[in-house]
């Protein structure tokens, strides 16, 4: 197995985290430290550190959703001492991460796992897994700045994937545009609106892979249905029929 893979199926953090633990020399396999990608080791045989710390599979597995509110970072720890969402999370024993991200201004739906092939498929562009904002921006798009972003602008150095975009409510002052996604980029939707001429004032994400918040209030966590579990499986493709799930 590679070793990412077995510390991601521990719960360590996503697979792509799980690369960059081992880039930075955290990683140890049989008290030796592991700095190439690609290592294979033994789960049976090979004992397995990360920071000092052994790493064994076998915890069972969590899923929690949770209403982000605005003011919180998508990390376990911040520099510059802010608050993040672990700070909202309590009597969970399982170390748990956030599938993908949301700004520090942006709300809505965050999942947080200690599955990692879970979270490293439902992050990964190649699985299309759908999520859906809504952005209230300044003035009122016209039908051609809808249709662009409909068909893909230009960001940076990249072309957004095409959307699902409409036009739910108009003041005289601003507009509140739904967006369907099956990509996420740091900031796409506040980069995408901005492309069009349209500032984002407020950012919700409504649904991640068809799990919405309902009637979660905002700060408050709950933890994820079988029925949502296997749901979230089944669409990237991974056995639906979890005996170790809590």
């Amino acid at each position: 197995m590679r070793l990412n893979r077995f510390l991601a199926q521990a719960g360590v953090d996503s697979r792509r985290k799980c690369d960059l633990l081992i880039q930075q020399g955290r990683v140890s396999v049989n008290g030796v430290p592991v700095t190439q990608l690609g290592v294979r080791i033994d789960p049976d045989r090979d004992q397995i550190g990360v920071d000092g710390r052994p790493v064994r599979v076998g915890e069972r597995l969590t899923y929690i959703l949770l209403n982000k509110p605005a003011g919180y970072i998508v990390t376990a720890q911040d520099t510059h001492h802010r608050k993040t969402v672990f700070d909202l999370l309590g009597g969970i024993p399982q170390r748990v991460f956030p599938v993908g991200r949301l700004d520090f201004d942006t709300e809505g739906v965050l999942l947080l796992t200690n599955d990692g092939d879970l979270a490293f498929r439902l992050s990964h562009p190649r699985y299309q897994v759908p999520k859906t904002s809504l952005a209230l921006v300044e003035g009122v798009p016209a039908k051609e700045a809808l249709e662009r972003l409909s068909r893909g602008v230009r960001v940076d150095n990249w072309v957004s994937s095409p959307a699902q975009v409409r036009l739910v409510k108009v003041t005289a002052e601003d507009a509140l545009v739904e967006i369907k996604l099956q990509e996420g980029r740091k900031r796409q939707v506040k980069k995408m609106c901005q492309t069009v001429g349209h500032r984002i004032k407020r950012l919700w994400r409504t649904a991640f892979a068809g799990i919405r918040v309902a009637d979660l209030p905002p700060g408050r966590w709950r933890p994820l249905r079988q029925s949502e579990v296997r749901k979230l499986r089944t669409l990237v493709g991974l056995n639906p029929d979890l005996k170790n799930l809590k």
